[in-house]
């Protein structure tokens, strides 16, 4: 298993974190090269669509298994 890492970005402004397993991090971070983005802009792009019930790290987890199971990248 992964020890989860609690990582920071900034998103429209401020500061923020959110805390993943080491291959959701490596996935997300693969994710954005694709799409040409940097991390930031892809977690705030996540940030902004999130049911605001959900938590970000728990957004960016269900973003990233989304996408493998669209066969994505």
């Amino acid at each position: 298993m992964s020890a989860v890492e609690k990582r920071s970005v900034t998103i429209r402004g401020h500061r923020t974190s959110y805390s993943l397993e080491k291959p959701f991090y490596d996935d997300l971070v693969g994710i954005a090269a694709t799409r040409k983005l940097t991390l930031a802009a892809l977690v705030a792009e996540v940030d902004e669509t999130r049911p605001r019930d959900t938590n970000l790290s728990s957004a960016l987890r269900l973003f990233v298994l989304q996408w493998a199971k669209r066969g994505a990248g």
